[in-house]
């Protein structure tokens, strides 16, 4: 069976193109989210990752688009491949059931995540200058619900809610919430 693996990293980015070039592959089942790669926490990768057996073919527009790590990525070809499933990348023309496949695609990831890590050091540098210079103050202090805050701090320590819950309950991020904590020594 052919399958396709499409992801964008948020809500308001659109897969089109993705999809537009799947469409001479003959493409039988789609996964698609719209989720980050940060890691291998995603529902569609997991189903897709459950879903495939051996014979099939999994497509997916580039390498980027299943995993920004290395690490995550050859980990998710070795599943692949225990399974006996090969993997296409539609950007790259690489085949990962073949050797020289396997090897390039190696040798791709640690570019793509070596060129992740270089644009995050030149985001990280430009905000030092901009702070240096009084142009970034970094993002605005979210305003919180004290009482509120105090109420699901209890029911957090006591167990009755989990951290997602209370950071959804306050409506704040979970890093946000992470810093509320630690600010509060919990």
């Amino acid at each position: 069976m052919k399958v396709a693996y499409i992801r964008v990293s948020t809500i308001e980015q659109n897969e089109e193109r993705q999809l537009e070039a799947m469409k001479d592959k003959g493409i039988e089942k789609y996964f698609t989210e719209k989720v980050s790669a940060k890691d291998m926490n995603r529902p569609q990768l997991q189903a897709l990752l459950e879903f495939v057996r051996e014979g099939d073919i999994v497509y997916v527009h580039d390498f980027s688009r299943l995993a920004r790590s290395t690490e995550d990525l050859l980990h998710i070809i070795e599943q692949l491949h225990t399974k006996g499933v090969a993997l296409i990348s539609n950007k790259e023309n690489l085949d990962t059931g073949t050797p020289t496949g396997k090897l390039l695609v190696t040798m791709i990831a640690a570019i793509n995540e070596f060129e992740r890590a270089n644009l995050l050091e030149r985001q990280r540098e430009g905000i030092a200058i901009a702070k240096k210079a009084g142009k970034y103050t970094g993002g605005k202090p979210k305003a919180i619900n004290q009482e509120l805050y105090t109420q699901l701090l209890e029911d957090y320590r006591t167990r009755k809610i989990t951290k997602r819950t209370f950071a959804k309950e306050l409506g704040v991020s979970r890093p946000t919430l992470d810093r509320l904590l630690k600010e509060e020594s919990v």
